[in-house]
């Protein structure tokens, strides 16, 4: 399974590049399905069969009719487990992070983990928790490994610390939030393809890891937490910080789903 945000694709460095409907978003689309479809590629060569479950804003990003032939592709909202959707079938036996970048309030180009500056921070089990993280923890649960990871370098760098054996392909080297030495599509394409191809050799299910969890939230503005913290078994633990346990990392994460929904729903349009 392929799961792609756009944040971490080829050339990506300003919100104008992956807003749905922006004028630059028309055109990062394009990069982003290259980038899924090298992948894709890649563990086709390999002999594998690929899924791709589109994990960007609206989830409706991808040029399907871009992709090879063979990649079916999970397009829209609203899905139970989001970003990772398909992760509980049988028949997934490893995954890839394409297109993904570094946590909330850490370097890397477009930085932020699903609220794009809402939340300064979440913690999983007490570790600053980007995307790639709460999302390897819930393929964790399945027994799925994540085998391939691709972004700009920070996020290589973060995924080294919850997914040491994967493949990691950097498109970009961070200069700023909103700057970057962006390597060429081609050159992209084909790192992205060969590293997929030895990602291959990981795929394997391994021994499911079911505990609970606790994940904490900080957020840029107090009412966001007032908000949030009306949410069964969510606690408020400060002015701007909510946290809750939940009994396995799929309930952990369906209920940051919630955290994040009513958290966007409070927010002011002028005072954040």
């Amino acid at each position: 399974m392929i799961s792609a945000d756009m944040e971490g694709a080829t050339g990506v460095i300003h919100p104008g590049d992956v807003r749905p409907r922006d004028d630059e978003w028309f055109r990062f689309r394009h990069l982003f399905t290259a980038d899924v479809n090298a992948t894709a590629l890649g563990l086709l060569d390999a002999g594998a069969d690929v899924l791709v479950n589109e994990a960007h804003a609206s989830m409706r990003n991808l040029v399907l009719e871009e992709l090879d032939d063979r990649v079916p592709m999970l397009s829209g909202r609203h899905k139970r487990l989001g970003m990772m959707e398909g992760i509980d079938r049988e028949d997934i036996d490893g995954v890839a992070f394409v297109g993904y970048h570094a946590a909330a309030g850490e370097q890397g180009i477009l930085a932020h983990t699903y609220l794009a500056n809402s939340i300064t921070q979440v913690r999983l089990d007490g570790v600053i928790a980007s995307e790639g993280r709460l999302n390897a923890a819930l393929a964790a649960e399945y027994g799925v490994p994540v085998i391939m990871v691709t972004g700009d370098d920070k996020t290589c760098d973060d995924a080294r610390g919850y997914a040491p054996e994967a493949e990691l392909v950097a498109v970009k080297t961070y200069i700023s939030r909103y700057a970057a030495v962006c390597l060429p599509p081609a050159q992209t394409f084909a790192l992205q393809r060969e590293a997929a191809t030895r990602a291959a050799a990981q795929l394997g299910r391994r021994q499911p890891m079911t505990a609970a969890h606790r994940i904490e939230i900080d957020f840029d503005a107090v009412q966001l937490a007032d908000a949030t913290a009306i949410i069964p078994t969510v606690e408020q633990l400060g002015p701007r910080t909510v946290g809750y346990d939940a009994p396995t990392m799929t309930e952990a994460m369906t209920t940051f789903k919630i955290v994040c929904a009513i958290a966007a729903g409070a927010v002011e349009v002028s005072y954040g």
